[in-house]
């Protein structure tokens, strides 16, 4: 079964098949630096993690890019407000870059803790304006933008007169310009520069208490925030690549103001093959977000506890949590969920221990004359390749997950009755062992996650000693001494009581 996908730009599922295989271009819409991640920044990554790494196993070459914004995301989509990076630097009383670059750092130790493989390619819309300012040029040349005080913007009806139904504005989000009209008749106050309220700034002038300011022909400013994405995507993948994903509030205006950018200016493109976008996570019931304080930061969830969570969870928990769900489904975030996740996640890490124990060769049912391993092999083959139907049908890492249960079911039973064991060949075992470890670790990207505190275990085996002392046990306070010893650790017995220290021979 082929790899399919759900284009949101056709509404429809349909095999994937490569721009320019064998290579795979993936941009994601990353994030913009002004605080801390929450729960809801973090599931985009996950999933595009999952397909990056499953297009890999498949065979394909991936260049994943994952954009950092730290200029131009003003705090309205109507291009009003200040940039979010310059209203917290100044909150913090620091640079803006300063500010970027903490949150930059922070959001990529997240990522790493939940088992995310970082991009090949990581750009900052700072570090492009360049790009952006060319493609601005570009589609002033073509006629669909215009520049009036120092500021540019598209010309989105203009743009939408030159397309046919199947290529105008809104075709992403399914809205009509019309519609769109019609909601946003009063929303010109204050934005007298614009000559529809659907236009969109590519570029805009700096007041002049803005920080981040760049010379441009047109004035010292800033770009818009949807500028970034069309000039990075088409300078690291190219005009025209395979997949784009984000979140589904960057559906619309962020990502059809992409298309609309790329069109105009001389790539005439959608700029990706295939849109894909991800569903909100919830806290009971209501999206989470910055803007209305409904959200749990990722550090605070890892501590805990937090945001009416009793208690912390840990990262691949969080991970196991999130690709439980269809990434298109929303996921609303509770203890019950989470310690479900929890009890899932240990289970099939359990499964990877218990694998070894399988892989052992099975024993003969009777002496010389081995197990008939036919119909054994025929239902631990079908469970093998169950496990792939769900991620070729539109990335259904749920159905995988259920999958996995399936097969480790399977697992337990040939562990705990030497009867089943015997009767599947090592060779069909061997295959299910290794399709089990690779959906679980290579692609899921599950890791195994220590759960003991050291510090805790340390305190518990002194409390050990200072007993076996007491009893006057002297094997057991050798063995103790020993064994602590070999981990690096020398027990010394003081006055003020049992202490420890770091071994220095």
């Amino acid at each position: 079964m082929p790899l399919t996908l759900y284009n949101t730009l056709t509404r429809a599922k349909a095999p994937f098949v490569p721009v320019r295989p064998p290579v795979v271009g993936v941009y994601l819409c990353g994030p913009t630096v002004y605080s801390e991640a929450h729960l809801g920044n973090a599931r985009g990554p996950v999933v595009f993690d999952v397909l990056t790494r499953y297009l890999r196993y498949l065979g394909h070459t991936v260049r994943y890019v994952r954009n950092i914004t730290d200029v131009g995301h003003l705090e309205s989509d109507a291009d009003t407000g200040e940039d979010k990076l310059e209203k917290a630097a100044r909150a913090q009383r620091l640079e803006p870059m300063q500010v970027a670059q903490h949150y930059a750092n922070r959001y990529r130790a997240h990522m790493a803790q939940l088992g995310c493989l970082p991009p090949d390619i990581e750009p900052q819309a700072s570090g492009h304006i360049t790009e952006q300012i060319g493609m601005v040029e570009e589609i002033i040349a073509n006629g669909l933008a215009y520049a009036v005080n120092g500021s540019v913007y598209f010309d989105v009806p203009k743009y939408d007169a030159e397309h046919d139904k199947a290529g105008r504005y809104g075709k992403l989000s399914n809205r009509s310009i019309e519609d769109q009209l019609a909601g946003t008749r009063d929303t010109l106050a204050g934005q007298d520069e614009k000559r529809s309220p659907l236009d969109f700034a590519l570029w805009k002038k700096a007041a002049p208490e803005h920080i981040m300011r760049w010379p441009s022909p047109w004035s010292d400013g800033f770009p818009g925030w949807h500028l970034e994405c069309s000039a990075m995507s088409r300078k690291y993948l190219g005009a025209e690549f395979d997949i784009h994903g984000g979140g589904l509030d960057l559906m619309f205006p962020h990502h059809e103001c992409e298309i609309a950018q790329s069109q105009g200016s001389h790539s005439h493109t959608d700029e990706a093959r295939v849109w894909m976008h991800n569903n909100m996570i919830t806290v009971g019931g209501a999206k989470m977000s910055k803007s209305t304080g409904n959200f749990i930061t990722l550090t605070n969830l890892f501590a805990g506890p937090t945001g009416g969570l009793s208690q912390a969870y840990s990262p691949m928990v969080v991970r196991f949590f999130l690709l439980q769900a269809h990434y298109r489904s929303p996921v609303d975030v509770s203890d019950d969920a989470l310690q479900a996740a929890r009890k899932g996640y240990r289970k099939l890490m359990n499964g990877l221990r218990l694998l070894p124990k399988l892989e052992a060769p099975a024993a003969t049912a009777v002496e010389g004359a081995p197990a008939d391993t036919t119909a054994g092999d025929a239902e631990l083959t079908k469970l093998t390749t169950d496990l792939w139907v769900g991620l070729d049908d539109d990335l259904n890492t749920a159905r995988s997950i259920a999958a996995l249960f399936n097969l480790l079911r399977k697992f337990n039973a040939l562990a705990t009755t030497p009867a089943a064991r015997a009767a599947v060949s090592d060779a069909a075992l061997a295959a299910a062992a290794t399709a089990y470890r690779a959906l679980v670790t290579d692609v899921l990207g599950l890791r195994d996650e220590p759960r003991a505190n050291a510090e805790e275990l340390l305190a518990l085996t002194l409390g050990f000693y200072s007993e076996a002392k007491a009893d006057k046990a002297y094997d057991k306070v050798d063995v103790i001494r020993a064994a602590l010893k070999d981990q690096g650790i020398v027990i010394k017995d003081t006055k003020a009581g049992v202490e420890w220290a770091y071994s220095e021979d």
